[in-house]
């Protein structure tokens, strides 16, 4: 167990921002993460952070997976002072900060949102591993099972067991993509050689993938912080807060960052109308 004091990161937040599905809420301010085979507890109390794990690990996977060496303080006062809603929002959610997830995880997963919630996401997403029950060598004693691979789907059925899991058409995208995973052994290697256009590109090239889910994957998978992500959500800010009009952060190097803060804020405030 080792602590931590970190600036400008909020757990709650984080787990409220739509970038990940499988984080574990065990108590306020308390939650069970898995990540690269690993599995983190992890508690705060203000900018006081417990966790469950080595300095070793700590250095080697979580401080990489929280984005600790990227200055969001810096982020946020690189906003224009006549923008007082992106001011606001990042002023609300500046606990956010865009993690550095497995790739895979983040591909799969994000090919499950499409046209889905949130709940329904996370439900499919627990479906899929536990039912290939793909364990984690460092961490034998937890029930959190790893992302499938062509090889442990096709251990447990084939195909057609990814029909029984109530992914609708999106199970086909997901052998697809697996298939493509299998055949290219450097496809994360390469895939992170490209840059953002690059990476958009390539990923709307598979069945499956339209703008906005390449997008997701290229913020919270790539880490490509100038990728921004327009759902719904950015529609009615881009209308209801611009009026119509892209605003210039949603091509800025940091735009991602802004869209977590500003999609963050509207739903929010939006929902507790």
């Amino acid at each position: 167990m080792i602590t931590k004091e970190i600036d400008y990161l909020s757990l709650k937040q984080i787990a409220e921002s739509g970038q990940c599905f499988r984080w574990r809420k065990l108590d306020d301010d308390k939650y069970m993460i898995p990540a690269f085979g690993r599995c983190l507890t992890i508690s705060q109390s203000d900018n006081r952070f417990e966790m469950s794990c080595d300095e070793k690990e700590f250095e080697e996977i979580w401080s990489d997976y929280f984005d600790l060496h990227t200055d969001y303080g810096e982020i946020i006062g690189r906003i224009d002072s006549s923008d007082k809603f992106l001011k606001d929002a990042a002023e609300y959610g500046k606990g956010i900060r865009i993690l550095n997830q497995e790739l895979w995880e983040t591909i799969i997963s994000f090919i499950i949102s499409q046209n889905n919630n949130i709940p329904r996401i996370k439900g499919s997403i627990e479906k899929l591993c536990s039912r290939y029950n793909v364990q984690s060598p460092y961490n034998e004693d937890t029930d959190i099972c790893m992302i499938p691979h062509l090889s442990d789907i096709e251990a447990h059925g084939g195909r057609e067991s990814l029909s029984d899991l109530g992914l609708g058409y999106r199970d086909e995208y997901i052998w697809l993509m697996c298939n493509y995973e299998n055949e290219h052994n450097d496809f994360e290697e390469y895939m992170r050689s490209l840059d953002y256009e690059q990476s958009l590109k390539y990923l709307m090239s598979f069945k499956g993938v339209g703008k906005k889910v390449a997008n997701c994957i290229c913020l919270f998978g790539l880490h490509h912080l100038d990728a921004c992500p327009i759902d719904v959500w950015i529609k009615k800010i881009i209308d209801d807060e611009y009026g119509g009009i892209m605003p210039a952060w949603m091509t800025d190097k940091y735009a991602g960052v802004y869209q977590q803060y500003t999609f963050f804020y509207k739903r929010r405030w939006q929902l507790c109308i």
